[in-house]
């Protein structure tokens, strides 16, 4: 007997599609029965993450945009159920330490202070709205799950606006599955630990790595796919009583790293 996670034929949206665990999580939300809009700032990643979701049988709409602009935001939750239907499951996956290495908070520009907090916590902000008006005005309810990080949980050590925007989307989530329940939205939070995207592989040296893996209980990093089941499990009917809560998919990271490796 096969289980039905109740996500057949529903239309999802997952931001930050492009590599990593936005691709992962389209990939896998399209083989558990979702049609699936990705969305991301470069258009070529985007094209390869779309044709590898497509492989899995979903109709596959894509939106190149830059979702610090709010207008884009709105455009792009329009643009996808105006061409896959009405929103079901929205993954809000953009985030990054923007390009940057960690820094002594003392050291940090303000620049880099508030681009971070913009790409992380005002762009899920604006996904959020815009994802959520879409829901209520069709009647549709779904689900809105936020990538955080185990950094929210825990000192963030030389990663101090990333780890303060990302525990705001934590807030966020709260109050949000409070004011959207009624019209039976369930909002969640997923945290990964250190995750071996091609950006974070490129930032550490082997032996940093091997002192990440040493903290972790499981005695390995998140991969991608890793936290992209634990959302489609999270979207699914399988996790129709989670809402307000943030799951951790780190390996059990939070439960031992209390200070960084590098």
């Amino acid at each position: 007997m096969s289980i039905d996670l109740g996500l057949g034929g529903k239309h999802a949206l997952v931001t930050g599609a492009g590599i990593g665990i936005g691709r992962a999580t389209a990939i896998w939300l399209a083989r558990a029965g979702c049609h699936v809009t990705v969305a991301d700032v470069d258009a070529a990643a985007l094209a390869e993450a779309a044709s590898a979701t497509a492989v899995e049988g979903a109709e596959v709409h894509t939106i190149v945009a830059d979702l610090r602009d709010p207008d884009a935001v709105r455009h792009m939750v329009a643009g996808a159920e105006g061409a896959l239907g009405p929103l079901a499951v929205a993954v809000n996956n953009v985030g990054s330490m923007g390009g940057r290495v960690p820094t002594r908070f003392l050291d940090a520009d303000d620049e880099w202070l508030r681009g971070i907090v913009e790409l992380n916590l005002l762009v899920t902000m604006y996904c959020c709205q815009a994802e959520a008006r879409a829901m209520v005005a069709s009647g549709t309810p779904g689900v809105i799950v936020n990538v955080s990080s185990g950094e929210s949980t825990r000192p963030s050590l030389r990663m101090a606006p990333y780890g303060a925007a990302k525990a705001g989307i934590n807030s966020l989530t709260g109050t949000l599955a409070v004011e959207l329940g009624a019209h039976g939205i369930r909002v969640v939070a997923v945290a990964p630990g250190t995750t071996l995207t091609p950006v974070v592989a490129a930032a550490f040296d082997d032996a940093t790595v091997e002192r990440l893996v040493a903290a972790h209980p499981l005695g390995r990093l998140t991969e991608p796919d890793d936290l992209a089941r634990t959302i489609v499990a999270v979207a699914s009917d399988l996790g129709g009583a989670v809402t307000g809560s943030l799951v951790f998919g780190d390996n059990g990271a939070h439960l031992a790293r209390n200070r960084p490796a590098f």
